[in-house]
């Protein structure tokens, strides 16, 4: 069979360009030092690859995520325990307030220590992280949460929301605890109600109010304010709702004992005296500024009052609701504990799938490089040979056989 020139040029640049071909294949494969980097190499290891690499790809996404919750978390663990202590502060200015020997003037210095001390958790309060957001405001992390009024009041200008961040497949972590649940929402230490007194010549308080049968309740008069008089004559106690009905009597009243009413319980404290009334209305929670501004007001009445029994009344409500609010606190630096304690356990879960993934994953597609190599050397030969071969073959002519 005749070869043509141009055919044997043909071939013979075919058969060199598929040898320099697998050539660079080899030399890529050491380069990544990957066995598997497309489907034709093996579909099969391919797939499975494609799976770890997915998973590794979510867990990176994770731990992403653990570090921002936790940013979040510990600096919210931060303010509650400064929370904590300022609170601390004012109770023990309250306890020493509350002696005898104090003079209106040290009165006025503990009203004004406190009030310093309610300036700083309302800083607190408004905490901007190191983007500058606040970090109690809910979702609204531009609006600053909270502005005290002229009046001394503090309002709350954030929402209720709370950002959570995937920290794992199944497992969502809160980044964030909205200021109302935190500075607002303090449980009512006397229960659901709160007492405001018209006539307390006794000191009579109330311990305890609170709804027992949510059905009757709901179906009683409205407003629930409930006012308590003991008659001025016999001593005899009568409960009225705030039309005026009648709703409970007491004939005798015995201190100490359970006063049931439209599905209320209410336990007062204290025997009593004949013309004491005061009334109870609906207040299951109490804010935080709330109760310090309330403990302001008793220290800048001073050391005269017209009433010591009533004094001592407020003294011990107040007393009661800043504890509430001290317990309050710490259980929110607890769920911001708790929350770090699932990121520190995912972290390290994490970190095991990772390590197992990678492992597995290298299995598959990691190169065999002592092979690798020999297939390299292989190719080059055989590149190098095709090489050779069609330099003297192309150098031949019919003088070289004269």
């Amino acid at each position: 069979m005749r070869v043509s020139t141009v055919q044997f040029y043909y071939q013979s640049a075919l058969q060199m360009s598929d040898k320099n071909t697998d050539l660079n294949e080899q030399m890529a494969y050491l380069s990544s030092g990957k066995r598997v980097m497309t489907a034709k190499d093996d579909a099969v290891a391919y797939s499975t690859l494609a799976g770890y690499k997915e998973g590794l790809s979510n867990i990176e996404q994770f731990k992403r995520n653990i570090t921002q919750s936790e940013s979040h978390n510990n600096l919210q663990d931060v303010m509650f325990s400064n929370a904590e202590t300022a609170l601390d502060k004012i109770r023990q200015d309250l306890i020493l307030a509350n002696n005898g020997r104090m003079s209106t003037e040290d009165l006025q210095t503990f009203a004004d220590q406190v009030n310093s001390a309610l300036e700083e958790i309302l800083d607190i309060a408004n905490t901007q992280n190191e983007n500058g957001d606040y970090i109690f405001s809910g979702y609204n992390i531009e609006q600053k949460p909270f502005s005290q009024e002229v009046d001394g009041s503090v309002t709350y200008q954030g929402d209720s929301g709370v950002r959570e961040l995937q920290v794992a497949q199944n497992i969502k972590i809160a980044s964030n605890q909205p200021g109302d649940a935190v500075f607002q929402d303090i449980a009512n230490a006397t229960g659901d109600f709160s007492a405001s007194y018209t006539t307390n010549t006794s000191g009579v308080a109330l311990e305890q109010a609170n709804v027992t049968d949510r059905n009757t309740y709901n179906t009683s008069a409205i407003p629930h304010d409930y006012t308590f008089t003991f008659d001025a004559i016999t001593g005899d106690l009568d409960v009225t709702d705030s039309g005026g009905a009648s709703v409970a009597t007491a004939s005798p009243y015995v201190a100490g004992q359970t006063i049931s009413f439209d599905g209320v319980d209410v336990t007062l404290s204290g025997n009593p005296l004949p013309g004491d009334t005061f009334t109870i209305s609906e207040d299951e929670e109490v804010s935080i500024f709330e109760t310090i501004n309330d403990a302001i007001t008793w220290m800048e009445k001073g050391s005269v009052t017209t009433n010591q029994e009533q004094h001592q009344v407020d003294f011990n409500t107040m007393l009661n609701q800043l504890n509430s609010a001290m317990v309050h606190i710490t259980a929110r630096r607890v769920d911001a504990g708790l929350n770090l304690q699932v990121l520190e356990n995912q972290t390290s879960r994490h970190l095991d799938t990772e390590l197992n993934l990678n492992t597995n994953k290298g299995k598959i597609e990691d190169l065999d490089f002592a092979s690798a190599i020999s297939a390299f050397e292989q190719s080059k030969v055989a590149l190098q040979a095709s090489q050779q071969v069609f330099t003297k073959v192309q150098s031949l002519n019919l003088f070289n056989y004269i």
